[in-house]
């Protein structure tokens, strides 16, 4: 029994031996040192010596020696807990949701073509303002994958960083690469001071990161818009160029007269960025000085008799916000003469064309072909000051080819005309433009329109595509167009859709990817529907 003991125990022996060494020779195959090893992960085994099998058994035992040679690190102090964000967070079928979008999975095929199925990426900035317009905060669970999406997508910051409120900074605080959050908006939702707390808000703004005082300064001109300027002169000196000039950006938002003084001694600023937006800021104020002097200067260069453009750029103009050096291809003097009247407050033109409206001034014809010049300055002027009277004259009759209408032909600059209008007659405009010039052109004006797209407007849009496939082209040339109705069309409109998108069509031919392109347009709209009754609130 001893011998067969014996002989057991040298048989279990030999075949231990046996197994390390094998061990020891499939290890002794694959490289030693980590360089090596990654070097043969690149390169592939079948060019170095060992098999896949011993690169990876290797790399183990690399892994195992590099964190046992670490020295245990000493632990730093704990982070202080997130600041409590009081927003209440979405509903449960809503957070699922935002799961899926940030996901980012969307209906593309390998072969390039988009499918017929929802792209749930295009879809998230419409979720985050939904959700934001209900007064929610992101799920705790789903912020790091929000900054993220922020990160990669600058488009969505403002309403990722709203959404995901003190947490996203906090988090902000602890991880590098989600440092813009601190920089890239408010997201400062319930730890900013009360506006009437006057110790609270002076502490912030002068200790406070920038997102933080951003958000103070909105906080502060809401309550009351004097008070922002005051609370900006405080530390204006002292500011950096580029942080001047967003915080003067910022007072677009309620621009009143009382901003005046402080805009005014801006011009002087050393930052030319900031002269000129302060520039910019006054002439958007019809009654201001800067508004004065330079009405003066171009009624001095534009009235009945004709037009004589400025002969120099003085001192004063300068000051002002005047460029002096035109870009490549403009006359000095056109180029001076556009500055002027851009900035000259439009009321000044009714009493220098003897009492004419706009669409009569507009009409007038204009000696040595300084229409163009003058139909571009003031279309400027209307956008800048926001005048409809003069929005509306300079867009003309939607139905006229953009060539032949009163002032510019630009789409880019009828679609800033278009923003001045109110939101119906926008909407009418531009589908009295679909139905007269199609959906070509369109782009650029449906843009300004707001969402959803629904009446008159969602049935022109829904009717030029139809029409668009009938005549049987590809639909690739109209992909803008339908990518935006995707996102824009009111969700009632699928019904329109549904009947094209089920017609029966040979594969391959034209007809095939109008069916495709409609079938995934009625199921983001269906999609959409149910994303805003997902974030509805509960009922009592």
């Amino acid at each position: 029994m001893n011998t067969a003991t014996e002989t057991d125990r040298n048989s279990a022996d030999r075949t231990s031996e046996d197994r390390t060494s094998a061990d020891r020779t499939s290890a002794d195959e694959a490289p030693g040192d980590w360089e090596e090893l990654v070097a043969a992960a690149l390169l592939g085994t079948d060019r170095r010596q060992g098999s896949p099998e011993a690169l990876l058994g290797a790399a183990a035992v690399q892994t195992v020696r590099r964190r046992a040679g670490l020295r245990p690190a000493e632990a730093g102090p704990r982070p202080e807990p997130a600041p409590r964000d009081p927003r209440p967070a979405p509903p449960e079928a809503a957070r699922q949701r935002l799961a899926q979008l940030l996901a980012g999975r969307t209906g593309a095929g390998g072969s390039g073509r988009r499918g017929a199925a929802p792209d749930l990426t295009e879809l998230l900035p419409q979720w985050l303002a939904a959700a934001g317009h209900h007064g929610y905060r992101a799920p705790a669970a789903l912020v790091p994958a929000l900054l993220d999406a922020a990160r990669a997508r600058s488009d969505l910051r403002p309403q990722a960083l709203s959404l995901a409120g003190t947490r996203g900074l906090w988090l902000a605080r602890l991880n590098p690469d989600w440092r813009f959050a601190l920089r890239g908006g408010s997201g400062a939702a319930g730890e900013l001071p009360d506006a009437t707390d006057a110790a609270g808000v002076e502490r912030l703004w002068q200790e406070g990161l920038f997102a933080e005082r951003v958000a103070l300064l909105g906080v502060v001109r809401a309550h009351e818009a004097a008070a922002a300027p005051r609370l900006l002169a405080t530390t204006w000196a002292a500011e950096r160029a580029e942080d001047r000039l967003m915080f003067l950006d910022s007072l677009r938002a309620g621009l009143s007269a009382g901003d005046e003084p402080f805009l005014e001694a801006a011009l002087d600023d050393r930052s030319r960025g900031v002269r000129a937006t302060a520039a910019e800021l006054l002439s958007s104020l019809p009654a201001s000085a800067l508004a004065g002097r330079m009405a003066e200067r171009a009624l001095a260069c534009v009235g009945p008799e004709g037009v004589k453009p400025p002969a120099e750029c003085d001192a004063g103009m300068l000051r002002d916000g005047v460029v002096e050096r035109p870009p490549a291809g403009r006359g000095e003097r056109a180029w001076w003469l556009a500055q002027l009247v851009e900035s000259a407050p439009l009321l000044c033109w009714r009493e220098r064309f003897g009492g004419l409206d706009p669409a009569g001034i507009v009409a007038l014809p204009m000696a040595e072909d300084w229409a163009e010049e003058l139909h571009a300055a003031w279309c400027r002027a209307a956008v800048r000051q926001r005048d409809p009277a003069w929005s509306k004259a300079l867009l003309g009759s939607a139905s006229e080819p953009p060539a032949a209408g009163p002032a510019t032909a630009s789409l880019a600059e009828r679609a800033k005309l278009l923003s001045i209008l109110g939101e119906e007659e926008r909407a009418a405009w531009v589908a009295e433009f679909i139905r007269a010039h199609g959906l070509s052109e369109a782009f650029q004006l449906l843009g300004v329109c707001v969402v959803p797209w629904a009446g008159a407007l969602g049935r022109a849009v829904v009717e030029a595509l139809d029409s668009a496939r009938e005549a049987g082209g590809y639909p690739w040339s109209f992909s803008g167009v339908m990518g935006l109705a995707e996102r824009c069309l009111d969700p009632a409109e699928a019904g329109r859709l549904e009947a094209a998108a089920a017609e029966p069509v040979e594969e391959g031919g034209a007809a095939a990817y109008w069916a495709e392109a409609f079938q995934r347009m009625v199921a983001t709209l269906r999609l959409r529907a149910a994303m805003h009754a997902e974030l509805a609130p509960p009922g009592p």
